[in-house]
């Protein structure tokens, strides 16, 4: 298999376990198109002894019979009969590994586990009994259990409260590539874009793997994203409903909250959701909320000086928001769509949101280039409502509350060129500072900052106001070199 695009951290742990003594029971979780299946094979393409992936929305029987095939495979034989139960199951499955289990490492690979656990099918007691009674006595057997269900995975095997609990030895949450390694990804394609053209690929489509994937060699982001997302059977085109349902059994009550939450991208309260939505304010809702967060379609924000319960949600997939701003309403306009939406007022207003996102997704890149990334912080979002008529509302997406007594305030603005900060901003910007102080009552250094995708052209004019200014390259540093 090809050459491994970042996942620093991923191929260390991975490689460690091929040198430990004793058993493993690793769990590898992570959105769809993500590269679980890709990181899995790459690292134990010698080691793997079987391999089997769950089928979606298959019966029992066909599961097991599916099981079937894939442990002829092991096993060499070709007329294995079907298994009645997983029980019988696993015990053929001990019956066909091959001696060498006990002499070198070898691995059990279970892709889309999930899917494995259908209904009423005991699978679960069948596999926690097969871990506890036999495979964790094997000192060279590595068990990996891999799931696009990010939210099944770590209720039903990270938080195991049963037969599993504390079982698992190691455990692996697979996220999106971040801007450095999407650009080092270009590169190993052979895929040359500078970082504007980057910015406006992750901002569409995020750092999906296999998302990029689709890009091809010599065309513009613009070309790309058209190609991509807008023509009859490009691979974006329908990938949403497909998204979702594929990780959530009962997707759309998932979909109906991205749905609301992409229509308020300063985010809403978990009351706001049930308003707007109509819906039970139950533990059902709260259930929801956390599968969609845990499997990294949207965060939790708190905003500076209130708690957990005040919490304001947001949409941060890149390529849902894309969707249901742009995809969705123009899906039959065909070839060239894209082409005639860019650069219009909607994509200029929607892109500013964007790009606050992914600046939000990079906190660790922002703290390097400010130099503190040695300090405790706390970030966090802020809106306040202006005291009197003569002074406008104010709202900060990016607050920085740092243990060194300093506060930064940022500004992001995504523009193809140099932004250019008016008078009649100027004076936002001091309204936005002076009313933080006041309503927060803090006594720290505030500093204000601003995130451009290629710097502010008159930040000299105002050096009173901005103590900080950044521009999209921090964005794109590795992550260990904030470290």
């Amino acid at each position: 298999m090809g050459a491994i695009v970042g996942r620093t951290e991923e191929l260390q742990v991975l490689s460690d376990i091929k040198k430990t003594p004793e058993a493993e029971l690793v769990a590898v979780h992570g959105r769809r198109r993500v590269g679980k299946t890709y990181l899995v094979r790459s690292i134990f393409e010698k080691e793997i002894v079987f391999e089997i992936s769950g089928l979606h929305n298959a019966s029992l029987q066909e599961q097991l019979e599916h099981f079937k095939d894939c442990l002829s495979k092991t096993a060499r034989k070709k007329k294995l009969p079907i298994p009645e139960t997983w029980l019988q199951a696993f015990q053929q499955l001990i019956r066909a590994l091959p001696p060498g289990t006990a002499k070198s490492k070898k691995v059990v690979f279970f892709d889309e586990f999930p899917w494995l656990d259908s209904p009423r099918s005991g699978f679960m007691p069948a596999f926690e009994n097969f871990w506890n009674s036999w495979a964790c006595r094997q000192k060279n057997l590595i068990v990996i259990i891999c799931g696009s269900a990010a939210s099944w995975m770590i209720r039903k095997i990270v938080n195991n409260s049963g037969a599993l609990h504390n079982r698992l030895t190691r455990q692996i949450r697979l996220l999106p590539f971040s801007l450095a390694e999407t650009e080092q990804f270009f590169r190993a394609q052979a895929i040359k874009l500078d970082r504007y053209q980057v910015l406006q690929l992750y901002m569409a489509m995020g750092g999906v793997p296999q998302y990029l994937k689709q890009v091809k060699r010599g065309e513009s982001a613009v070309q790309a994203i058209d190609r991509i997302c807008f023509t009859r059977g490009g691979y974006l085109s329908n990938e949403f409903s497909n998204l979702y349902c594929s990780l959530f059994d009962s997707a759309q009550p998932h979909i109906r909250i991205v749905k609301a939450l992409a229509q308020k991208p300063s985010g809403l309260t978990r009351n706001a959701i049930i308003d707007m939505l109509r819906l039970s304010s139950g533990g059902g809702i709260t259930q929801i909320l956390d599968e969609l967060t845990e499997s990294g379609f949207i965060k939790s924000y708190i905003p500076f000086g209130k708690t957990v319960k005040n919490s304001i949600y947001k949409l941060t997939d890149e390529y849902s928001l894309f969707y249901l701003k742009f995809i969705a309403p123009n899906k039959y306009s065909g070839k060239s769509t894209w082409i005639k939406l860019f650069n219009t007022s909607s994509w200029k207003s929607w892109s500013s949101y964007a790009f606050e996102a992914i600046c939000q997704k990079h906190l660790e890149q922002l703290k390097a280039a400010l130099g503190i990334s040695g300090i405790h912080t706390r970030e966090s979002i802020w809106r306040a409502a202006a005291p009197t008529p003569a002074r406008q509302d104010a709202q900060i997406d990016l607050v920085i509350d740092r243990n060194d007594r300093c506060i930064n305030l940022f500004e992001m603005k995504f523009s193809s060129s140099q932004f250019v900060i008016s008078k009649s901003y100027r004076t936002t910007l001091f309204n936005k500072r002076e009313l933080f102080i006041e309503t927060t009552g803090t006594k720290k250094t505030v500093f204000t900052g601003f995130m451009t995708t290629f710097g502010v052209k008159n930040a000299d004019d105002y050096a009173g106001l901005i103590q900080h200014q950044l521009t999209m390259d921090i964005l794109f540093r590795p992550a260990e070199s904030s470290v």
